[in-house]
């Protein structure tokens, strides 16, 4: 069963919920399955790491975690504060995605 979600990658996010509330980031990677995402800069995690071609040195890195979609909103584009999302038809009858707030097309 796939799900719709409101949040695709490339998006700029507010996160509402959680230890990194406030913060906002660009949609790196959407996990469909998980309802999950990860968010450029936040909810980040220390993960230790073998030396490796990138890493020739090894030691602790941080990386983004995975950040469930709840506890994410899509910023306006027109207003640049957290907003809703609905889906409607445009005059070509595509569906697409609009902010609840502005009326403004999300692309």
């Amino acid at each position: 069963m796939s799900v719709k979600l409101h949040i695709k990658k490339g998006d700029l996010v507010y996160v509402n919920a959680g230890d990194n509330k406030g913060q906002q980031g660009k949609v790196l990677k959407v996990e469909v399955s998980r309802q999950r995402a990860i968010v450029e800069g936040v909810n980040l995690c220390k993960k230790a790491t073998k030396p490796n071609a990138q890493n020739p040195q090894g030691g602790i890195i941080e990386k983004e975690a995975p950040i469930h979609i709840s506890n994410l909103q899509v910023i306006d584009p027109k207003s640049g504060k957290p907003t809703r999302i609905g889906r409607k038809l445009d005059d070509k009858g595509k569906l697409v995605r609009y902010a609840k707030k502005s009326g403004e097309e999300i692309k």
